[in-house]
């Protein structure tokens, strides 16, 4: 998992092979995959300007997930 600068997101990783994001939330501590995404939302993901505006705009409500 890599460590991000962002008042929402702690963590995050991608596995490409299975397509899925991980994300581990600052707040909560609570980790969550989320499935079918594109490796284009997640590099999306990484460089902008507000992870936590992205997340919400483009993967919260868009993909199915579970915690883990």
């Amino acid at each position: 998992m890599t460590y991000v600068q962002s008042s929402a997101l702690e963590q995050v990783s991608y596995d490409p092979d299975a397509h899925t994001l991980i994300a581990t939330f600052r707040d909560s501590g609570r980790t969550y995959v989320y499935d079918a995404v594109p490796v284009e939302v997640y590099d999306g993901l990484l460089f902008a300007d507000s992870l936590g505006a992205y997340f919400n705009a483009h993967i919260r409500d868009h993909y199915s997930y579970r915690e883990i």
